[in-house]
């Protein structure tokens, strides 16, 4: 047996909210409220006939619409407090099929009994709002045969008439005709405008769903893209593999504050957190204008690449253009101590880029040109912008450098850089690169 719902109100509340519980889906939810309204219906207008059986007196018994509607509510009832919907659906169905029509033989034909199988029609109706249009059928060929077998016998026994049998005068008949094709109409009416109207709103409940989830869903991909290049996460939700490019050459640069540490002690941990998040904003506006991936930030430094995507067809003098002006950018960001200066290092050559793990994942880049690009930053001087062979020879025809330097750098031994000053001619057009090669991907 389904578990009930049962609202804190009680049985009233649970009543009004037509048995429906948090789970049910938005076509289980109508039918229950269809048939509940339906049920209603049939009780209100037999009341009425009730009514008016009294009034007429002894020509219409009475006794078997107050059984009818009893009936009814009984088994509305038992639903509300059991939540036994299949049971209650079936049983309250077959209740408007079969006693309309037992309610007519008792009292004679279709004559005597001023149609009143036309209630029987609720049950096939009932059945295509509460069931659907497949199930519905056995309903309606149930009311047919049962209306069939009526009028053969209404027509073999038409001139045989029991001694006790109540006489109701053609006037009463006719009234009650009337009555009985109204009533009929007018509930099938109320049934399928209800249930047009309950489809409405649910449709419109559906398109409001749909619209939030939209709105969601940009919301994750916006997130998602502030974490991953757009192809590649567009591939990491089409396939669950393991993402790894190879390209023969990307101008990576880092960017690392000077004694930030320092500058930092100073100031209280909301202050430096705010400090952080202003310059790589900036860093972020900055890079994004000229096409090219901010990879992560680690504590005070920064790491961006070119050349990974179609972003910018010189990815390296984008590298070079972006490096120039975070120096002049951070020189807006005063602190106690004074201006913010920056230790910047390129080097330009193969990476391996990919997605890192299954949780928190992050886009980063692997090889030899990133760990060169490091070192160049941290043995830098500040505001010097270090470059290694590979970028000075792109950017030679376009940017003027100090002599070449030979020191050495951990790991990497005797190493020729070159520290970027400005623009040749700032108003000379820029070459060119020659366009970013893929040598291997898998994925």
């Amino acid at each position: 047996m389904t578990e009930s719902y049962r609202p804190a109100g009680g049985f009233m509340d649970r009543l009004r909210a037509a048995g429906v519980m948090p789970g049910d889906s938005e076509e289980t939810r109508l039918s229950k409220t269809l048939l509940v309204f339906a049920t209603g219906l049939v009780c209100v207008t037999s009341g009425l006939w009730l009514l008016l059986y009294w009034l007429i007196g002894p020509q219409l018994p009475s006794t078997l619409p107050f059984v009818y509607q009893l009936m009814l509510a009984a088994n509305l009832a038992l639903f509300i407090a059991t939540n036994r919907f299949d049971w209650f659906r079936m049983s309250q169905l077959g209740l408007f099929l079969f006693f309309p029509f037992i309610a007519q033989w008792s009292m004679g034909n279709f004559i005597t009994g001023s149609g009143l199988i036309l209630w029987g029609l609720l049950a096939p109706i009932g059945a295509v709002l509460c069931l659907g249009t497949r199930e519905a059928a056995p309903w309606f060929l149930a009311y047919l045969f049962l209306t069939a077998l009526t009028g053969f016998f209404d027509y073999y026994l038409a001139d045989f008439t029991p001694a006790s049998a109540t006489q109701i005068s053609i006037r009463t008949s006719v009234v009650f005709f009337t009555l009985n094709f109204a009533a009929i109409s007018a509930m099938v009416f109320a049934l399928l405008r209800f249930a047009i109207r309950e489809k409405r709103l649910a449709q419109e409940r559906l398109e409001e769903a749909h619209r939030l989830l939209r709105i969601e869903q940009e919301r994750s991909e916006r997130l998602l893209l502030n974490i991953l290049p757009g192809p590649v996460a567009q591939r990491l939700k089409d396939h669950d593999q393991t993402i790894a490019d190879g390209f023969a050459e990307v101008s990576v640069m880092f960017a690392d504050i000077v004694n930030f540490t320092r500058l930092a002690s100073g100031m209280s941990a909301a202050e430096v957190f705010a400090l952080l998040n202003s310059v790589f904003s900036r860093f972020d506006q900055l890079a994004e204008a000229r096409g090219l991936e901010k990879i992560k930030t680690i504590g005070d430094a920064y790491m961006v690449a070119g050349g990974l995507n179609a972003g910018s067809r010189t990815p390296t003098h984008a590298i070079a253009e972006l490096a120039l002006d975070m120096r002049e950018a951070v020189k807006a960001f005063p602190t106690p101590s004074g201006p913010l200066e920056l230790r910047i290092g390129i080097g330009t050559g193969p990476v391996v880029a990919g997605v890192v793990g299954r949780k928190k994942f992050i886009y980063d880049l692997w090889g030899d040109t990133v760990n060169l690009a490091s070192r160049l930053t941290s043995d830098g001087h500040p505001n010097a912008i270090q470059c290694d062979q590979r970028t000075h020879e792109l950017l030679a025809g376009n940017f003027r450098f100090d002599q070449c330097l030979k020191v050495p750098l951990k790991g990497k031994g005797i190493v020729e850089i070159y520290r970027l000053i400005g623009h040749h001619d700032p108003n000379r057009a820029a070459p060119a690169d020659q366009p970013t090669a893929r040598i291997a991907g898998a994925s």
